[in-house]
């Protein structure tokens, strides 16, 4: 038994539409030894129901039960989805550890909730721990599941498991616990009113890194009446999954799917294939003094002190984490420019920085102004192509989504295509030098493989024909010209009396 101070407070929320006939038995097999470990208390939901389940449900309680009850109901019809949300949000008010979801139409066993719950009290930490029919897969079909529910119900399963890297024996089972520490860290409100919320709050744990464990549960099937449309709910989990794995490689954003935790790396290595990184990496001579503006997680500026022996100087708003062998500077490019010897430095690079600022040009004129005087620097910078063919597509499809990384970051607030990239360097009198098209970086979505090789390979190609449909970015190598002021300032005045100048040559004939 759990010490007094360290009991769990745990919610039994029913979610009950059209459960008249099957309420009173839902609330009697639940099982009574809970109150000897738990502090548990029961919420039922009616949303909306056209008989009388709330009504039931609070004429059973007030003839005598063993748990503190509330029921509701909901004046307008919320849906499985909208519904759910309601009693969550009543467990994270009311300060509950534990939220166990049970439908009130009897398919999944009451007698079950002890099992749902233990594990929060072993594994500290615990997401939710879902109630599987398909641990034992057998036991599903002796309980009666239709054979095509079965099916789908894996086929499924299997099918997003594949998308999303998870390893679940069933994604949709209804009988869940939450712990109400984690639910009150993801955007649950934003996901669906309707069925697949089930899927939206399971990528939402994944997405996270919530831990979610799995126990065995029997399966009952009797004479409930389903209100799910099969069809359409499988075209929304499908939809819902899809979509969920897009966002995570960069290419669409919603937020209620932004819930990655602050440990996990926005950025990452790009150095060992055809990238803006790698590029820029050859491009440095060694033992060249550089300065890393945007350097984020520095695996470049660390590159290139142990591998070229560059003194190498990193700059952004927040260390992403030590860099090592490089000084670091926390710097905003928008209002500042990092304190440097900028008459020594051989190269200033910056790979998909000038988007994320809000006046480019006017740093453009700052860093040329700061970099005069110094003829053998050179500034490496890349941008997206925003009308990269993918989102060419999205466009068409009415699509123009931003993304937690990418070429619509969402942080971004300039977007460049591979010419107006080029035109804002001559316009801030840069003379460009040289100019690279850059793949897509495929090994970020599906690894460093024979398929991701074959497609850098392929979009570099065809990227070197039509650089403006198929450059996903574009890196310039450019040169900043002296500023006209700085030219005025080292003017050479002629010597007096000298109407023009005259030959080295001419000079030597003419003296005595």
């Amino acid at each position: 038994m759990n010490s007094p101070e360290l009991r769990l407070k745990v919610l039994i929320f029913i979610v009950a539409y059209d459960a008249e006939s099957t309420i009173r038995g839902v609330l009697d097999r639940i099982p009574k030894t809970l109150s000897a470990s738990y502090d548990a208390e029961v919420l039922v939901i009616d949303d909306c129901s056209k008989d009388s389940t709330a009504e039931v449900a609070q004429q059973h309680v007030d003839a005598g039960y063993p748990y503190p009850v509330t029921v509701l109901r909901n004046p307008v019809n919320q849906g499985y989805g909208g519904n759910q949300k309601i009693g969550y949000r009543y467990a994270i008010n009311h300060r509950f550890d534990v939220v166990v979801l049970l439908h009130g139409d009897g398919q999944y066993a009451p007698e079950k909730i002890p099992d749902l719950v233990l594990p929060f009290t072993l594994k500290p930490g615990l997401g939710a721990v879902f109630g599987s029919r398909m641990l034992t897969k057998a036991n599903a079909l002796r309980g009666g599941m239709p054979l095509y529910k079965f099916v789908g119900n894996q086929v499924l399963t299997w099918f997003q498991n594949r998308l999303l890297g998870s390893r679940l024996s069933e994604f949709h089972t209804g009988y869940r616990a939450y712990s109400t520490a984690v639910l009150a860290g993801v955007p649950f409100e934003y996901n669906t009113n309707d069925f697949h919320f089930d899927t939206e709050i399971i990528v939402q744990l994944l997405f996270s890194r919530a831990p979610i464990e799995e126990i065995a549960i029997p399966t009952f099937y009797g004479d409930e009446v389903c209100h799910v449309n099969g069809l359409k709910y499988a075209g929304d989990v499908v939809r819902a999954s899809v979509k969920a794995r897009l966002i995570s490689l960069g290419i669409f954003y919603d937020p209620k799917f932004d819930v990655a935790p602050p440990w996990i790396r926005k950025y990452v290595s790009k150095l060992s294939f055809s990238s803006t990184h790698s590029l820029a990496f050859g491009l440095v001579a060694p033992g060249s003094r550089v300065l890393d503006l945007g350097c984020a997680d520095g695996y470049l500026s660390e590159a290139l002190h142990a591998q070229k022996q560059c003194t190498v100087v990193g700059t952004d708003l927040e260390p992403e984490r030590a860099i090592s062998g490089c000084e670091y500077q926390r710097c905003n490019l928008n209002s500042e420019l990092p304190a440097v010897d900028w008459k020594s430095l051989d190269e200033v690079v910056m790979l998909d920085v000038i988007e994320h600022l809000a006046e480019p040009e006017e740093f453009l004129r700052r860093l040329r102004a700061a970099l005069n005087g110094n003829a053998r620097a050179r500034v490496i910078m890349s941008s997206g192509n925003v009308c990269f063919f993918v989102t060419r597509l999205m466009m068409l499809m009415g699509q123009f989504n931003y993304g937690k990384r990418g070429i619509l970051d969402i942080t971004h607030t300039r977007l460049f295509t591979v010419a107006s990239l080029e035109r804002i360097l001559r316009y801030a009198g840069y003379q460009i030098e040289a100019k690279r098209v850059v793949p897509a970086p495929y090994p970020l979505a599906v690894g460093l493989n024979r398929l991701s090789r074959t497609l850098l390979t392929v979009n570099s190609w065809l990227a070197r024909i039509l650089p403006g449909l198929f450059a996903y970015q574009t890196l310039i190598v450019a040169r900043p010209r002296p500023t006209p002021e700085y030219l005025l300032q080292h003017a050479i005045r002629p010597a007096a009396g000298r109407t023009a100048p005259q030959r080295e040559s001419d000079a030597m004939h003419s003296a005595p």
